[in-house]
């Protein structure tokens, strides 16, 4: 294409662009760190209650995302990353704080963090940043989180229907002044209740049931609403990068993408298998982060703060007492394929249920998992609760068909241990714990959880009562 067909804009735009892919290029050639060139601004969205394998680019079959898939094309996928606890108000405690649940106090949906428990506001304003909220907060005490709170996003996630977005609010802080800035955009979908986007798009019987979902009528019909949420989702990604385009600071703008938990279909959320805790993640930063690109590196939420210092110009080491974390801006520079070697989950019921604690740990390949009250009996009251038609359609069939009894069975009684090959079974379904062949992983894998969960000071069981949360959601930790 000849420049006169373009715009001036347009022309220096991609002239940029290229001069900044080579200069990656240079950078790389030269064992240099590509990412200190400047202090970039940084964006991340957040779905809510998304299955990561629902996505297409994690191998979903069903949900369209032309957005996300294009971000995808765009930037860096990362296969491996996990959060902590497959609990909303866990997860980003974790994500904006750089510790594990148990550290920060907040291992407990609707609780509380412990009131010392510094964030990424406190990290980044020194480093010169402006850091803001818009949507969903769920995150205590204030004191712990002094996000800037930016307006225009819903920040109800069960409000039947979501509010519309207005992105006058994040423009105006994206734009607002010379100075970078972090702005998360938590989104509300697609968190229940599914009632966004259009379900006449996913007709139930077309659907691609995963093996770890009964395939009941009831089933496949919330299942329509869910996806279509996600679709929904997709296009308020697509309007928020817009957004940032039209601001001109798209080119220094490091985008992360995340999926948060699984969604509240049993197996997923408020649990500790993969469907739970592993979550999208796919970062963009142009000229700085590879394009079109996937890394095996195993990263949790937690390292995402240190990795904002660094890239801030913050020096991580001084602040290490404070973080569990570590930074991984050699992956997201293309200068490492690795970053730790296992990810951690710790799952305390109450309040969404009876008492039942589970914890976790992944090489990124097999999974073992402990339960720590393995004689009682599972229960999450959302699930179970009179709003929710697919659970008794579970329930109601498991006598006439024998699979959809293995899946009731799985989700309500549980062994002590659980190992899983996930690599080759994603959905983990077949528990090897007691397979004499996998003796060694799973004495390997027993023994780094023991190690973390000493170095958290997690006294497991004691941790999940009606007491214990009772203080957390007061501000006052016991453990």
């Amino acid at each position: 294409m000849s420049t006169n067909k373009l715009s001036r804009r347009g022309f220096l735009r991609m002239s940029a662009g290229m001069l900044a892919g080579s200069a990656w290029m240079t950078a790389n050639a030269q064992n240099a760190n590509p990412l200190s060139a400047s202090k970039p601004n940084i964006l991340i969205i957040m779905a809510d209650d998304c299955t990561h394998t629902e996505l297409s680019v994690y191998g979903g079959q069903n949900a369209r995302t032309p957005t996300i898939d294009k971000l995808a094309r765009d930037g860096l996928v990362f296969n491996r990353a996990y959060l902590s606890s497959a609990m909303c108000q866990p997860c980003r405690a974790e994500l904006y704080s750089g510790q594990y649940p148990v550290r920060n106090g907040c291992s407990y949906n609707h609780s509380a963090s412990r009131p010392e428990t510094q964030s990424l506001p406190h990290y980044l304003t020194p480093a010169g940043y402006r850091v803001g909220i818009a949507g969903k907060v769920h995150v205590l005490p204030q004191k712990a989180f002094p996000f800037e709170n930016v307006p225009g996003f819903d920040d109800n996630c069960v409000r039947n229907p979501t509010l519309p977005h207005d992105l006058n609010g994040i423009r105006q802080f994206m734009s607002r002044e010379d100075t970078p800035f972090c702005l998360v955009v938590a989104l509300v979908e697609p968190h229940v209740p599914w009632v966004m986007g259009d379900a006449s798009a996913y007709p139930p019987r077309s659907l691609k049931m995963a093996p770890n979902m009964a395939d009941t009528p009831r089933t496949r019909k919330d299942y329509s609403a869910y996806l279509a949420e996600i679709t929904y989702m997709d296009n308020q990604v697509n309007d928020i990068l817009q957004t940032l385009e039209k601001t001109g600071k798209a080119d220094n703008t490091l985008v992360l993408f995340t999926s948060e938990q699984g969604a509240q279909f049993p197996g997923c959320k408020w649990t500790n298998w993969d469907s739970g805790l592993h979550t999208a993640l796919i970062a963009r930063w142009p000229g700085h982060v590879p394009v079109g690109k996937r890394t095996d590196a195993i990263v949790q939420y937690t390292d995402v703060a240190p990795t904002l210092m660094e890239l801030a110009g913050t020096d991580v080491k001084k602040h290490a007492d404070k973080l569990d974390g570590s930074s991984f801006a050699a992956v997201l520079s293309g200068r490492s394929q690795a970053h730790r070697t296992y990810a951690y989950g710790v799952h305390n019921n109450v309040p969404e249920g009876p008492p039942y604690p589970i914890r976790t740990v992944t090489n990124g390949e097999y999974r073992y998992i402990r339960n720590l009250s393995p004689e009682r009996i599972y229960i999450e009251r959302h699930l179970m609760g009179p709003e929710n038609q697919y659970w008794p359609s579970w329930v109601a069939q498991a006598s006439d068909h024998e699979d959809i009894y293995k899946l009731v069975q799985r989700y309500l009684t549980r062994p002590a241990e659980q190992l899983y090959h996930t690599k080759t079974d994603p959905f983990e379904l077949t528990n090897l714990a007691d397979d004499p062949r996998y003796a060694d992983i799973k004495k390997q894998l027993s023994a780094e959880l023991d190690r973390w969960m000493a170095q958290q000071k997690d006294p497991g069981a004691a941790m999940d009562t009606p007491e214990v949360h009772q203080a957390a959601k007061q501000g006052k930790h016991i453990y």
